[in-house]
């Protein structure tokens, strides 16, 4: 085996296996769950682990040096109009070629899917467009998000409440595998041929933008539809032996692979006449990166199979089953468990932890970005089950969330804001969407809530906490950092005394 897919396989076993190891503890404990759907369960784990280190090493070879390559060209056009058109497109294209946001749109069966996608992706489209014009003309992050939230805010006004938690949730499901390690290395590129200070935090903030587009389009979809009709239910599979199980993912998994193979076309089509009109990349160079697009559409298929398949049902019955028993409140601790375990199984979390770690030249290590990640995650799970109990409006928690966001800003140094928003759009991706909100939908249906209202609204929390937990961290090194400057001058000051005292 490839020595490098093997470090691949062997990191995605040590993300997933947290997360199999509490239901399998929740499984002989106080939540007994069918044979069938355990044998599901951990045969979606399997295809997860050996998919996401595929598409990580997939990512690696092929959608980085795209992105990057094409944010270089960008860069040096002289003419900005064409730099704007094709950021439209680029947008757009990769949007459509979401899976996750294919699972959001299947749940509201008031909008058509195709009028959802599509609005979604313009919203993508634009911002990258305005992200790629922040780079351009160096406009301050902050300023744009304080300007586009208030925006956000406004139209939340006059929208439906139970459009609102949809509308934030298609911000966080659309920037995932697919979107993130693409426009990510986009925006490295922008910055790589700029040498001044600023280069490298302005790197970071492309997700970011790109999260509030569909926020932004949903909401005004929100003054046309109105989401009344009953939300699509999980509907549990009946496996009674491990052969049913087996012949359930080999009838799924041509599905998924005709689904993988639509979206990646768009992007390797765009590639090929960026490669044709720029000659950027060498033969070898090129016949990597082909290598690469193979391993990335043979880990999304996969991994998106064992989430469907495995991850989706076992999640709802838990779900279901917790708030139906006789201590619903366990959902909360239960909950902030799996949240902090499952952010580290997204796969665009680990393109965005490497890339940060070699933006900043070692000075924000992986494993502080994935702490900060953890811990966030796990405050808005917990949430989230909150929510769900109590049936608070979600709104209580994203404004102050978001404002505090905004004033952190203010306090931290750039690059770890643009980290942060962007966080907050990577850590939602489809574990969230296929684990963790049919966790949230088997439990309101349980208590008799509003799925509208109650459930959806769990990516978006999962999206908006780590915006301050990741600066949060930004203010204790920056602040440690103040403290480690004045030890050394007082030492410094101390020995300056010495000398003069024996002088």
């Amino acid at each position: 085996m490839n020595l490098q897919l093997k470090n691949k396989i062997s990191e995605s076993l040590s993300s997933v296996l947290p997360i199999v190891g509490i239901v399998l503890c929740l499984s002989v404990t106080i939540l007994p769950l069918d044979g069938g759907l355990m044998v599901l369960f951990l045969m979606g784990a399997l295809l997860l682990i050996v998919g996401m280190g595929f598409f990580t090493l997939g990512a690696d070879m092929a959608m980085l040096p795209m992105g990057e390559g094409l944010g270089i060209v960008l860069s040096r056009s002289k003419k900005i109009w064409v730099s704007v058109v094709i950021s439209f497109f680029v947008g757009l294209l990769i949007t459509v070629a979401e899976p996750d946001l294919v699972v959001l749109a299947t749940q509201i069966p008031s909008i058509p899917n195709y009028v959802l996608i599509f609005s979604v992706a313009v919203g993508v489209g634009l911002f990258l467009v305005i992200a790629l014009l922040r780079i351009f003309f160096r406009i301050k992050l902050s300023h744009l998000l304080i300007a586009f939230y208030s925006l956000v805010f406004v139209l939340v006004i006059f929208t439906p409440n139970t459009f609102i938690p949809v509308a934030f949730d298609s911000g966080g499901v659309t920037t995932g595998p697919m979107t993130v390690p693409f426009i990510m290395s986009l925006g490295v590129g922008m910055a790589a041929i700029r040498s001044d200070k600023n280069s490298s935090d302005d790197s970071f903030g492309l997700v970011a933008l790109c999260s509030i587009g569909p926020i932004l389009s949903v909401l005004i979809l929100g003054l046309f539809y109105n989401p009344s009709a009953a939300v699509t239910e999980t509907v549990l599979p009946s496996v009674t032996t491990t052969k049913e199980a087996f012949e359930l993912f080999l009838t799924a998994l041509p599905h998924y692979a005709k689904e993988v193979l639509q979206a990646l076309f768009p992007i390797g089509l765009l590639f090929l006449l960026f490669q044709w009109k720029t000659k950027r990349f060498r033969r070898h160079q090129l016949l990597k990166i082909l290598c690469g697009f193979l391993y990335t559409y043979l880990g999304l298929v996969l991994f998106l199979t064992g989430v469907n398949i495995g991850f989706m049902p076992v999640g709802h019955l838990i779900g279901s089953e917790l708030a139906g028993g006789a201590l619903p409140y366990l959902l909360i601790p239960i909950g902030m468990v799996v949240g902090y375990f499952i952010v580290s199984a997204e796969p665009a979390v680990h393109v965005l932890e490497k890339q940060v770690e070699e933006v900043s030249n070692g000075a924000i290590t992986q494993q502080a970005i994935g702490r900060g990640l953890s811990i966030g995650v796990s405050i808005s799970v917990g949430i989230a089950m909150l929510r769900i109990l109590t049936g608070i409006s979600i709104l209580w928690f994203l404004v102050p969330g978001y404002l505090l966001s905004i004033v952190l800003s203010f306090f931290v140094p750039s690059i770890y804001t643009g980290i942060a928003f962007d966080s907050g759009g990577v850590a939602s991706g489809p574990m969230t969407a296929t684990f963790l909100l049919p966790l949230a939908m088997g439990a309101c249906e349980a208590m008799g809530g509003n799925l509208l209202t109650d459930a959806f609204g769990i990516v978006a929390m999962v999206a908006m906490t780590p915006l301050i937990t990741i600066q949060l961290l930004g203010f204790h090194s920056m602040a440690k950092r103040k403290l480690a400057h004045k030890a050394v001058a007082h030492q410094l000051s101390q020995i300056q005394d010495s000398i003069l005292y024996y002088d």
